[in-house]
């Protein structure tokens, strides 16, 4: 069922990293606050924040818990042109927990979004709930062509470090616009009311010429080398985990996924669209994570939420203006 949606004006943070970088990030604070873990949401490849925008809108779930998205370095408002890669990111995502002052949270993840998820809860342990992946992929269930993709790893690699170091020297710089997901994902929806325009939108959601245009070069194939990373495997019990697995995906092949994904505190559903759940599905994603979210962190889990939680930080960063 939709809900009305937020108007609330989310709190924009810049959070300073040791490294002189700065991560843009949007928050919306609980309604009611009860101690429960926070939910991250992650963007994909040549992403940003704003691919979350509708459904932090929307959403119910920020009537207990509060919903944290970043543009995760190099992408949107926190362009770096220093490495990047899981690790970093992962650290970038703790650092943001511990500027609010959360012990924990759920990480919900789209596409390498959902593969920065995977990585931090192995990176991080302590700090991970649960897990919505939204389109996994692992290196093992990848289709041949882009199976040999990941092999070029290393090449795109060196590439990327080839940009950076031309960006450095002043060279190869681009101005980047703005990309609003957002605005994309609505014109893609009233285009696919038609459906001779289904092929159009795969191939513009899936062209590289467009990431391109709104992503720098060497955070493109950074992008790249990490979604095709093999993912560590978790320390300790079982994370709950939902997956929402697109059933005309191109990346994996969906029966050694569901393999892969199996777990006794696994939850897998299909969604009947292409790589775009958010975009092509974004009420049925919607309502999905909020109900295992609520069967997750019912009322039942608060007491024991509210004992896992920290104070805020001596120090937190203030909101940009």
């Amino acid at each position: 069922m939709d809900v009305t949606p937020d108007r609330r004006p989310e709190i924009e943070l810049a959070l300073p990293r040791p490294d002189g970088a700065s991560i843009a990030c949007r928050i919306r604070p609980a309604r009611r606050p009860a101690g429960l873990p926070a939910v991250v949401l992650l963007h994909g490849l040549a992403s940003n924040l704003t691919r979350f925008t509708e459904f932090v809108e929307h959403t119910s779930l920020d009537a207990r818990h509060e919903l944290l998205r970043m543009d995760l370095r190099g992408h949107g408002a926190s362009l770096s042109r220093r490495p990047i890669s899981h690790e970093v990111w992962s650290d970038d995502l703790v650092a943001l927990l511990d500027a609010r002052g959360h012990a924990d949270a759920v990480l919900v993840g789209h596409s390498l979004g959902a593969q920065v998820a995977l990585h931090g809860a192995a990176r991080h342990p302590t700090r991970v709930r649960g897990l919505v992946l939204i389109d996994p992929v692992f290196r093992d269930a990848l289709l041949p062509p882009w199976r040999r993709r990941a092999r070029a790893g290393p090449l795109l690699a060196a590439a990327a470090a080839t940009v950076r170091a031309l960006n450095a020297l002043g060279l190869h710089r681009r101005s980047l616009p703005p990309l609003d997901l957002r605005a994309l994902d609505e014109a893609a929806r009233r285009a696919l009311a038609s459906p001779q325009a289904e092929a159009e939108f795969i191939r513009r959601y899936s062209s590289t010429g467009a990431d391109l245009r709104t992503t720098a070069t060497a955070v493109y194939l950074q992008d790249l080398v990490e979604m095709f990373r093999p993912v560590p495997p978790q320390s300790g019990a079982p994370l709950p985990t939902l997956v929402l697995q697109s059933t005309a995906a191109h990346f994996a092949d969906p029966v050694r996924m569901r393999e892969r994904l199996a777990g006794p505190r696994t939850t897998i559903a299909a969604v009947d669209c292409n790589h775009w759940p958010l975009t092509e599905r974004p009420v049925e994603v919607r309502e999905a994570i909020e109900r295992w979210c609520g069967a997750q962190f019912g009322e039942g889990a608060v007491d024991a939420s509210r004992a896992r939680s920290v104070p805020p930080a001596a120090d937190p960063a203030e909101p940009s203006s």
